[in-house]
């Protein structure tokens, strides 16, 4: 019976341990938001942008996908990742908007040698899935329009919503999330610009006369 025993202990031992050896492939996901195509009679204005990072937690500064578990808890999946940060894809993302508009002479990131006389600054409150009271997709997101010459914030715009999931899966969120950044995407670049056509800008030239 000893035998016996030690021999099912055994096999119990090896299979634990072989099944140690098994890795979990990690997957990667991204979001498609194409930039909506340019008016046709759109004329520039005579002014630059320069897109800085978001401001975000850390959370949104790592590549994990997050999820809330509930009004107060928010996790994230070791497996399910993004191919890069999301305070990196909203920089990429308000870039590719506002330079598709083609409304603006130009739009750049911050860099050395990079200017501009506007700043857009923004803020990534959530990008997550939450799981309670619904199944949703939420992405939240303020953005600024500072003047450096002022010294203020000329125009600021908000952005937030929940987004119904299909399936519960991390695939669904992440096509949710997509749905949802899209229409935040195209909401404040329209509202930012339509600050512009309100308020026409001084072209440099004459400004410095």
């Amino acid at each position: 019976m000893r035998r016996a025993k030690y021999a099912v202990l055994v096999a119990v031992l090896a299979e634990a341990l072989s099944g140690c050896g098994a890795t979990r492939a990690t997957k990667y996901y991204v979001l498609d938001v194409p930039a909506p195509p340019a008016a046709q009679s759109t004329t520039p204005y005579p002014v630059s942008l320069l897109v800085a990072r978001p401001i975000a937690s850390h959370l949104y500064r790592d590549d994990r996908i997050v999820f809330g578990a509930g009004p107060v808890e928010l996790g994230t999946y070791e497996f399910e990742r993004w191919a890069q940060s999301p305070a990196d894809m909203m920089q990429d993302l308000l870039v590719s908007y506002l330079r598709s508009s083609k409304q603006y002479r130009s739009v750049l990131r911050p860099g050395s040698n990079a200017k501009g006389e506007y700043i857009v600054r923004s803020y990534l409150r959530s990008l997550a899935e939450i799981d309670s009271p619904d199944f949703v997709a939420r992405f939240a997101i303020h953005i600024d329009l500072y003047d450096p010459k002022q010294g203020a914030i000329v125009w600021s715009g908000d952005y937030s919503h929940d987004e119904p999931v299909g399936s519960k899966t991390v695939t669904a969120v992440v096509e949710a999330l997509d749905k949802n950044v899209r229409a935040g995407m195209q909401q404040l670049t329209s509202e930012m610009g339509q600050y512009f056509t309100e308020h026409p800008p001084t072209p440099p030239s004459q400004a410095a006369k």
